[in-house]
């Protein structure tokens, strides 16, 4: 029997909420760790939510903080309620209110926001509130970086620190791959060379990342050991790849081997001993695919678009291919922008013009210049009455499948206010061989996986901290000893699968605004933005500076986008719409929070009962 049975609404209002913070979590930050993976066609929309399922929900229950902070970002001392619990209680009630209710607000909207900062918002308002100004940790004791190791300066911090640092890191590995695999002669073997050595550093930053920044879970390394432990498990993950997964790339991807399966890879170096590999049937599809269908390079869109225009009857792009002409003289004399595309312009503008008769739809657009088609798992609803097995079936479907039933890489290239054109910044992103990018799935998969996993484990006490303590006070009565509160397992799955279904039912509408609409997106693209973000996480994480995850993906996807050498090859719209959201998370939150824990608390019945 819970001591305070009088507040058992507050406890039902606290799991209602922190059901929803936890799947706006799910909905809008899952999308950090997946988001390029999908938008480079590493993996399909579904395979990234199954496996983020999977991998959140284990991080969150297997290795999430079994003891939890009450105040995860330090921004409140508990203490001061030790007279009054049901005083934190309500406060943590109206903290996780205003971080779920904007959290939902941004998912919708498409804002890629911090959910820490979204809960921190909402316990610095309920502490303003019920404690006054003086009541919050606005910069923390210490010395050095510990001043920015908590508390409210933690979020300014992480706008300037979290996006330079990883933009840096992550354009520094792409540009290392870029000259030393996908620029050289016979990039896909150079690149089964460096597959090794790629997936043996991957796996010592993720054993940094799981030994410095994971769950509560206890290592019993000494500092001394554990630099040796991290460098034997990234050689020892290296040394599987070579053996195991290297062969088999080389039969497949160099040699063309069309007759070895995925599951031919255990058999390991004895793949090399295959002789000639015979012709392949005329139907046949490799894995290689073409990670480059759909996105034009800057002549193929001239020429498509003079097309269209010159066939639409548009006289004014024939006299702005004019106007080009004589812009690209002075251009070349003054060293400016290069106007490759102009000559298939005008080529396409004379064919058009000497067919008068040809119609937009008339103009036939190679395949390779169209993106791949979706193959819907849901289907049309049948013709047949609702009462009907085949109606109730898609019904089922629809309801169950709907949210990974989405074209996640097709939706990026539409208009919209804040996508501006997306065709035109994709063309200026070069292009590199299609066998070299195929490697870097494999590296994408495992950096999304782990990161997936860490976020789990962490960031599930975004939801599920105020949580046990609401759960805490409600049952004892008291205010958990020292800022903690003991976290069952039951609050840990409840945390997971809120995670889960958000990821299940709306993660697509985030993952849309990631990825291909900032800058094209590619494997060894992808694969350096995640990897970029993993190092900043380190990096930060041994300094106690506070990052975020999303402002991590954000600055490093920007930075590879630069390594393009252009900052057209940039949505820079999209950078200040998701700064936007990273800007407004801490106030309204706090505002939210804070106005209902004023207006509760100064309330005449509260006053009485308390």
């Amino acid at each position: 029997m819970p001591v305070l049975h009088q507040y058992d609404y507050l406890f039902a209002f606290g799991t209602i909420f922190a059901f929803l913070d936890a799947w706006n979590i799910g909905a809008n930050d899952v999308a950090n760790s997946w988001a390029n993976a999908v938008a480079s066609r590493s993996i399909t929309y579904l395979q990234a939510m199954c496996g983020a399922s999977v991998m959140e929900f284990a991080g969150a229950f297997g290795v999430g903080a079994r003891v939890a902070d009450t105040i995860r970002t330090k921004v409140v001392d508990t203490a001061q309620y030790d007279d009054n619990p049901a005083m934190l209680m309500l406060g943590m009630v109206c903290a996780v209110v205003a971080s779920s209710l904007y959290l939902t607000f941004a998912t919708k909207v498409g804002f890629p926001v911090s959910t820490t900062h979204s809960i921190m918002g909402g316990v610095i308002g309920m502490g303003v509130a019920s404690l006054g100004a003086q009541g919050v940790q606005w910069v923390a004791d210490g010395p050095g970086t510990a001043k920015i190791s908590s508390g409210v300066v933690q979020v300014f911090v992480a706008w300037i620190v979290a996006p330079v640092l990883s933009g840096l890191f992550a354009s520094l590995i792409f540009t290392i791959t870029k000259y030393l695999v996908l620029l050289r002669s016979n990039p896909a073997l150079k690149g089964i060379f460096a597959v090794p050595v790629y997936f043996a550093v991957t796996g010592m930053l993720i054993a940094m990342l799981l030994i410095w920044k994971g769950g509560a879970y206890e290592v019993n390394l000494t500092d001394q050991q554990i630099p040796g432990v991290i460098v034997a498990a990234g050689a020892a993950w290296g040394l599987l790849i070579a053996l195991i997964l290297c062969p088999w790339l080389y039969r497949v991807v160099i040699k063309e081997d069309w007759q070895l399966k995925w599951y031919h890879m255990f058999k390991g170096p004895l793949l090399l001993r295959r002789g000639e590999v015979p012709p392949a049937p005329a139907d046949y599809k490799g894995p290689v695919r073409n990670f480059y269908q759909g996105r034009l390079t800057r002549e193929q869109l001239a020429a498509r678009r003079a097309r269209e225009a010159v066939a639409s009857g548009d006289a004014a792009v024939i006299a702005n291919i004019d106007v080009e002409a004589a812009q690209h003289s002075n251009d070349e004399s003054n060293g400016g922008d290069d106007n490759s595309g102009l000559s298939e312009k005008k080529a396409a503008a004379a064919q058009v013009t000497a067919q008068p008769s040809m119609s937009v739809d008339a103009i036939s657009i190679p395949p390779e210049e169209r993106l791949p088609e979706h193959k819907s798992l849901v289907g049309p609803r049948p013709e047949a009455p609702w009462y009907s097995k085949k109606t109730i079936w898609w019904g089922l479907k629809y309801l169950f499948l709907r949210g990974v039933d989405q074209d996640v890489v097709g939706s990026q290239n539409e208009k919209n206010v804040v996508g501006g054109d997306i065709e035109e910044m994709h063309a200026r992103a070069q292009h590199f061989d299609n066998r070299a990018e195929f490697l870097y799935t494999f590296m994408q998969v495992m950096t999304s996986s782990a990161a997936s996993f860490v976020h789990g484990a962490n960031d599930v006490s975004n939801a599920i901290g105020p949580y046990a303590t609401i759960y805490q006070v409600w049952k004892s009565g008291a205010v958990p000893p020292a800022g903690e509160a003991s976290v069952p397992l039951w609050i840990l799955a409840f945390g997971g699968v809120g995670i889960v279904i958000g990821i299940w039912t709306y993660g697509y509408n985030i993952m849309r605004n990631l990825g291909n609409r900032l800058t094209l997106q590619t494997p060894s693209r992808g694969f350096s933005i995640e990897l970029g973000s993993v190092v900043t996480i380190i990096m930060a994480t041994r300094l106690k500076l506070p990052v975020s995850t999303t402002q991590c993906i954000t600055g490093a996807t920007v930075g590879v986008g630069l390594c393009n050498g252009t900052w057209r090859a940039i949505n820079w719209r999209m950078v200040a719409w998701i700064y936007t959201g990273w800007f407004i998370t801490l106030p309204v939150a706090g505002i939210i929070s804070g106005g209902l824990m004023g207006i509760i608390i100064n309330a005449p019945r509260w006053g009485v009962s308390t």
